[in-house]
């Protein structure tokens, strides 16, 4: 399916966003690292729904960096409604990858009536900071800062970090070495060392009160994003159905394969109600 790249102005920033399909709106964000061109090569949209992903500030084709300070997943949901209001849209379908889960999320809870549908994709945070696993980013980041991408992703290959999450999970070794090559690495350098810093602003105790359907996608051999917090949020969310993934180290296709069945089966599952005003959060 063909998408069509967008810009809107927003907070002195020119905000890139894609879009496919047409109808029920449905907007999947990506994650750290990542930008619109991830969640468009990972699902399409079924017939009746529109797909929309938001270039997060310090992602994609979303320019400039603009403050560092406002690297932080409440103003990734802040740009995130201001793209909505843009557009428009009263009321959408959410979801997420991983960073972009916890966008969703937090906007989901601060912003309860624009949500009728929640799709988290590999969380990586739950309602605490995340002290653990994190904190290669910081080393990624450093290495950046101090040798620049290129001779830094050769630093980072030799170290012993790198080895140790490969040999645990070859495909979290290989996104991490990605952060090197992104073409604007140096520049937005700051994100691998605000967001995994991530305080969530909202208890556990504030799932409970999702009311709206609610689908948790998870994988296990995943050191990034444990199977346990894909979990913890099924057990915490009303009604909110949980389905494994194929961990990508062990079949990337099956796992893209997967993500396209659960996704688009929730969705059509939510069609029929597209007049149904979602209860609160």
């Amino acid at each position: 399916m063909t998408a069509a790249s967008h810009y809107f102005e927003h907070d002195s920033l020119r905000f890139h966003y894609r879009e496919a399909g047409s109808g029920i709106p449905f907007v999947f964000q990506h994650g750290l690292g990542g930008d619109s061109t991830q969640t468009f090569g990972l699902f399409s949209p079924p017939p009746g729904f529109r797909l929309i992903t938001l270039d997060c500030r310090g992602h994609g084709e979303t320019h400039p960096l603009g403050p560092e300070e406002k690297l932080s997943i409440p103003q990734f949901a802040e740009d995130l409604r201001a793209l909505l209001d843009s557009l428009h849209l009263e009321q959408v379908i959410l979801g997420g990858i991983s960073l972009g889960a916890a966008t969703v999320l937090h906007t989901a809870l601060t912003w309860p009536e624009r949500v009728r549908g929640l799709v988290l994709s590999r969380p990586a945070w739950l309602d605490t900071l995340r002290t653990e696993g994190f904190e290669i980013f910081g080393f990624i980041a450093r290495l950046i800062r101090r040798y620049g991408a290129f001779q830094g992703a050769i630093r980072f290959q030799e170290s012993h970090e790198f080895q140790r999450i490969r040999d645990k999970s070859p495909d979290n070794a290989l996104s991490l070495l990605a952060q090197f090559a992104h073409p604007r690495a140096e520049e937005t350098v700051a994100k691998l060392e605000r967001l995994p810093l991530y305080q969530p602003a909202h208890p556990a105790s504030r799932w409970e009160k999702i009311g709206v359907p609610t689908l948790i996608l998870g994988s296990r051999e995943d050191l990034i994003h444990p199977w346990a917090s894909a979990v913890e949020y099924a057990h915490r969310i009303p009604g909110a159905e949980l389905y494994e993934l194929t961990p990508k180290s062990a079949g990337k296709e099956q796992h893209a394969l997967e993500t396209q069945r659960f996704i688009s089966e929730f969705l059509v599952k939510l069609a029929p109600q597209s007049n149904t005003i979602p209860s609160t959060i």
